[in-house]
């Protein structure tokens, strides 16, 4: 091989590098958010979750044991959002959640639910933002409940706001059975960015015992299918946190990685929790892989 071809496969293997996004806020023992990005773990933090928005709710935030949103306690986390991404850690609010109170009624409710983000989360003024003065990096979609309408219109606007200066991420975390029956058509905009399947708990779409089929599968309609910019491979991050769908270390290295970093928009693999992942050390087994 000439130093020119060694060149140009090291670039290839290089281009495909991805990173790891890690869903914190669920747990009170998972360490603070400033732990969470000091690991140097992490290229992706994912706050869980204002879990009630819309159809006239007030919109609440609901981080487990780490603040109380009733009180204002948890505007003391700007601090911990600014320090992670002096590091280069893209920091992301989660919509949503398995157990939330929401949902979208109409455009113009999409509008009114983009405009509460964009003042009290991202680049816009409120006198009572939650998180207090700082700005996050986008905003994630983990929608499993509610109704499938209007998500896709919330996306887009949501993206609009990027064009006042600092880009607005647009994420998503959808079960991996192709298409997402809540956000499936939301995905179809083009606007998100980085699109966290969930291939755990969907045993028609996961790995299973040695088994690489179905996710193959499965991760070949993701990659073809959604006009995302990067697609992720998510995962529990131990047995423990999820019903099915772990996979051993091993197996993933081996098995899982090299086929799903051929693809152009493999990103990388985005991990639940951060709790879960503290018992396991699953991220620090697998960062130099990814």
């Amino acid at each position: 091989m000439t130093f020119f071809s060694l060149l140009l496969l090291l670039l290839a293997i290089g281009s495909n590098a991805g990173g790891i996004a890690i869903y914190w806020g669920q747990n009170g023992n998972e360490g603070t958010l400033q732990e969470t990005c000091a690991t140097g773990k992490y290229d992706y933090v994912i706050l869980s979750f204002l879990a009630t928005f819309g159809d006239g709710r007030t919109p609440m935030i609901n981080l487990a044991g780490h603040c109380d949103p009733y009180s204002n306690g948890c505007t003391g986390l700007s601090s911990d959002i600014k320090s992670c991404q002096a590091k280069g850690v893209k920091v992301i609010l989660s919509l949503g959640g398995a157990s939330g109170s929401y949902s979208l009624t109409s455009s113009a409710d999409a509008k009114q639910v983009a405009t509460y983000l964009w003042n009290n989360f991202l680049g816009g003024q409120s006198s009572s933002r939650p998180l207090g003065p700082a700005v996050l990096d986008g905003i994630d979609f983990d929608i499993e409940g509610g109704t499938n309408q209007h998500w896709g219109e919330l996306a887009r606007f949501l993206s609009g706001y990027s064009n006042r200066g600092k880009k607005v991420y647009i994420t998503a975390a959808p079960q991996c059975p192709f298409p997402d029956a809540w956000i499936g058509d939301a995905l179809k905009t083009g606007v998100f960015d980085n699109v966290w399947v969930q291939f755990y708990n969907n045993p028609p779409c996961q790995y299973t015992q040695g088994d690489i089929g179905k996710l193959e599968n499965a991760w070949k309609e993701w990659t073809s299918d959604i006009p995302a910019t990067k697609i992720f491979l998510g995962l529990p991050a131990s047995p423990e946190a999820a019903g099915t769908g772990f996979i051993p270390v091993a197996d993933l290295k081996s098995k899982v990685l090299p086929f799903i970093k051929g693809s152009d928009k493999y990103g990388g693999v985005m991990l639940w929790s951060k709790y879960y992942d503290d018992q396991s050390g699953y991220s620090s087994s697998i960062k130099n892989d990814v």
